[in-house]
């Protein structure tokens, strides 16, 4: 059996204002607020003794690890990214950064924000540009029909509002 692994698929490079700044203080407080509290942590782990059995030394140093692995991942993330702070000059058009609200097959409406999948939160309902539905709505108009392919079967949409402010802001 090979231990092969296929490389994994590029990300696209484009994130929101509001993600590079949510990237950045995550990097922030690992580097200059967790890191040095964790180190200390194993400092005075070490100090005790016999290392070899002091969870606190192993467990720490395993942190110290996770950390520093998180803190490259960042570092060299946020050297690649494209921040999108402009609108599209076609803004009847789905692109990066809109709000679109589609009309389900079940009769319901949701509402989704493209962005890039640095970004990804499904409590806020961002969705990446990469995934399926992402990749199906770009360039699409209002009442445009889409339907994608999912492994739980194929899915038909509607567009039936587009926007590139949050829902809550824009006005009536």
């Amino acid at each position: 059996m090979s231990r092969y692994r296929a490389p994994a698929k590029p990300m696209s490079a484009y994130i929101t204002p509001e993600g590079e700044k949510e990237l950045k203080d995550e990097l922030h407080f690992l580097w200059k607020e967790e890191r040095p509290k964790v180190t200390q942590q194993v400092s005075d782990a070490a100090a005790l003794g016999d290392r070899s059995e002091n969870a606190e030394y192993i467990y720490g140093k395993k942190r110290l690890r996770e950390i520093d692995r998180r803190v490259r991942y960042l570092r060299k993330r946020l050297d690649v990214l494209n921040v999108v702070d402009q609108l599209p000059s076609d803004t009847s058009k789905v692109y990066f950064g809109a709000w679109v609200e589609l009309y389900t097959e079940d009769q319901t409406t949701v509402t989704y924000r493209l962005v890039g999948p640095d970004e990804i939160d499904p409590a806020k309902n961002y969705i990446s540009i990469d995934s399926v539905l992402g990749k199906a709505l770009l360039g699409k108009n209002l009442d445009d029909e889409i339907t994608i392919k999912t492994p739980s079967g194929i899915h038909h949409y509607e567009i039936v509002g587009l926007s590139y402010q949050p829902p809550e802001t824009r006005s009536c």
